[in-house]
């Protein structure tokens, strides 16, 4: 903390005076939060057309394996994107990873095969990696800790909008153009945001953290990153084909994820100790629960109560407001007292969100129950996600900041494969891989194979509250 409170210390009156969107802060600001807004607007529109897409290219079996398939690789993005922003600073890692983020979606937005749909995710999730440290390492470098709860209260505001016109465009656009100009459209969203934030950056962060002579890569590190990618991949592969043959790339998976873990994460996070570690194994918890239930629900909506995309990618609208106000309501600086126990509240709602969805696979319950639970459960995000930021640049000196915010978000994203890993091997083995249509839900099967995704994800998130108790050293 000292080298953060030098930092602090340094800085000029009018930039400690004033807000996110002061003078000194206004340009970056608006900038990386019309970063973050593009990743949501293609978030939601994604998740909108990825039940027809699935069906188009023949691959509902594969359906968890293309939202997995982003996560695995965005964990080698995490990892290289912070030794990259520790090193050299946050431009170029960004830079690298807007253009791998579109790169992406225009491969996935000309895929023939599921196959290669998977690769573009893939290529997709390579970006984001990049992407989400850097913003980190912005935040962490160039914002007072006073000021960052806000700055990240508005990275949770910029979901607001593309959560309600989201779905909606990407489902007009599925319905009437065909759900590949959903892919092909969204890269025209990140000229805006690099005109804007790529100057400020540069000028801001430009250089390592406060070194004459930059370190190295740690080879190590990047060793184990792309261990940990390779490991979460073979797993994952292991789950859509439940063969004896699986064990074999699923022994292969564990064998170079399980030191992999262990090299990257905070010692004593597999056991949730206190402080830091249990702040990175929390955001792995919720994260990876709320996604690993959230991609089954258009999909459910979908097939099982014939709802078309659209309605189905906008039962989750409200959540992108709600979980804003949530992440609002932790920036309060009248809240930092009670920090911890409204992220046990946010598990809590995240947990009863998750069990509340599959009552729909009920016909006789209405299916705006789902947009009410969700608007709940995102709220409970909302004060969760934000909190684990805060609490993380907090406990992190200036120069840690890349390694330890890699860290948050390898906890993120390898829990988002890991669940949707499990998720999804409970589904196909319960037939879910052979729903198509609203016609066939009449098997009982399929009910049960979405039943399965979500009760054991909303355990999870209940494991996650207890969590929210160890955050705090004694």
């Amino acid at each position: 903390m000292a080298a953060l409170e030098t930092s602090e210390a340094a800085t000029a009156p009018s930039e400690v005076a004033g807000g996110v969107l002061s003078r000194p802060y206004r340009a970056l600001s608006v900038g990386i939060v019309s970063v973050v807004l593009v990743i949501a607007f293609e978030a939601t529109a994604v998740g909108t057309a990825m039940p027809v897409a699935a069906r188009d290219l023949d691959g509902v079996s594969l359906y968890a394996f293309a939202f997995s398939g982003y996560f695995t690789t965005s964990l080698f993005g995490m990892v290289l994107a912070g030794q990259w922003s520790d090193r050299d600073g946050p431009l170029a890692s960004l830079t690298a990873g807007i253009a791998a983020f579109a790169a992406g979606l225009l491969l996935s937005g000309t895929a023939a095969s599921m196959w290669v749909f998977i690769l573009g995710r893939a290529v997709q999730g390579l970006g984001g990696g990049l992407v989400i440290v850097a913003l980190y390492v912005v935040v962490g470098r160039v914002y007072p800790e006073r000021l960052r709860p806000s700055i990240m209260a508005a990275f949770a505001a910029g979901w607001v909008v593309p959560s309600v016109v989201g779905p909606l465009a990407a489902g007009a656009v599925t319905e009437h153009l065909g759900w590949r100009w959903v892919f092909v459209g969204i890269p025209v969203l990140v000229v805006f945001p690099l005109a804007l934030a790529l100057p400020q950056i540069r000028r801001r962060t430009s250089g390592g953290a406060g070194e004459a002579v930059p370190a190295p890569l740690d080879r190590r590190r990047i060793r184990l990153a792309l261990g940990i990618s390779l490991g979460a991949g073979l797993l994952q592969y292991a789950a859509q084909d439940l063969e004896w043959l699986s064990l074999v790339p699923a022994a292969a998976g564990a064998a170079l994820l399980v030191p992999a873990v262990l090299g990257l994460l905070p010692r004593g996070t597999y056991r949730a100790a206190r402080g830091l570690p249990s702040v990175v194994l929390l955001r792995g918890v919720a994260a990876g629960s709320f996604i690993a239930a959230e991609s089954f629900v258009p999909l459910m909506l979908v097939t099982q109560r014939g709802l078309s995309p659209t309605l189905a990618g906008f039962s989750l609208a409200a959540g992108g407001g709600t979980w804003a106000l949530g992440s609002y309501v932790q920036a309060r600086p009248r809240v930092e007292p009670y920090r911890d126990r409204l992220m046990f509240l946010g598990m809590v709602l995240v947990a009863a969100a998750i069990a509340t969805a599959p009552s729909v696979l009920i016909h006789a319950v209405p299916v705006w129950i789902v947009a009410v639970a969700w608007a709940f459960g995102c709220f409970g995000m909302g004060l969760v996600i934000a909190s684990t930021s805060v609490l993380l640049l907090h406990l992190s000196a200036s120069e840690e900041a890349g390694a330890n915010s890699a860290a948050l978000q390898i906890s993120d994203g390898l829990s988002n494969v890991l669940l949707l890993a499990v998720g999804g091997a409970a589904f196909a083995a319960l037939g879910g891989g052979t729903v198509t249509d609203a016609a066939t839900s009449a098997s009982g099967s399929h009910p049960a194979a979405f039943a399965a995704v979500f009760l054991p994800m909303a355990g999870v998130a209940l494991v996650g509250a207890w969590v929210t108790t160890r955050l705090r050293e004694r």
